[in-house]
């Protein structure tokens, strides 16, 4: 039986099959590098669960933007094509992660405060501390997304901040089973490094 997780391997082969462009794949394999580094600062006494599986998370994470390029030209919505692209291709698990890295769904409190933390909702939040390459703090990347995808829309400003707060309380919820601070994230990240996985 073939996996439903792809390996990194194939990630990458994937990245360069959708002609994904080189600052999104430099995007996607920080946003796996954080993810990996969320994951191994987790303290499992402090988790009801275990973490989700490593090689899940990564993979998800470097295809969450897998169907961005495409979409930029297309002005579709990416997270929806990427999930459709990733169930085509036999991940229907990394199909969720990617549908939700920029909106999660659902937003369950009572298993964050248990420590109990879902691969999509890891991802999503690596995703927000990335800007382009660099791992910022969600302030900065708001800055960023209001300037970049707001329009000048009030609205649609309002709907993108409430995204955020959302996932600054994911930051405090994840931090409460994460070894060390938010702002600690960038130096632990550039020690990290995604081959070692």
């Amino acid at each position: 039986m073939t996996s439903s997780i792809p390996s990194i391997d194939r990630c990458l082969s994937l990245m360069d099959e959708f002609a994904m462009l080189d600052n999104i794949k430099e995007h996607s394999i920080m946003v796996a590098q954080v993810a990996a580094s969320l994951l191994s600062g987790m303290i499992p006494a402090t988790m009801e669960d275990l973490p989700p599986p490593k090689d899940l998370v990564i993979s998800g994470a470097l295809l969450h933007d897998i169907a961005k390029t495409q979409c930029l030209k297309e002005h579709c919505d990416h997270s929806k094509l990427g999930r459709a692209i990733c169930i085509d291709l036999g991940y229907p698990e990394i199909g969720e992660i990617v549908q939700e890295h920029v909106i999660l769904a659902e937003f369950p409190v009572e298993r964050y405060r248990k420590g109990i933390f879902l691969a999509k909702e890891i991802v999503h939040y690596a995703d927000k501390r990335v800007l382009h390459d660099r791992v910022v703090s969600l302030n900065a990347r708001l800055d960023y997304i209001i300037e970049r995808y707001g329009d000048n829309d009030t609205s649609r400003h309002a709907l993108i901040r409430k995204n955020f707060r959302r996932c600054q309380d994911l930051e405090d919820f994840l931090f409460a089973h994460i070894s060390y601070t938010p702002e600690d994230l960038p130096l632990l990240v550039s020690q990290y490094s995604l081959l070692s996985v």
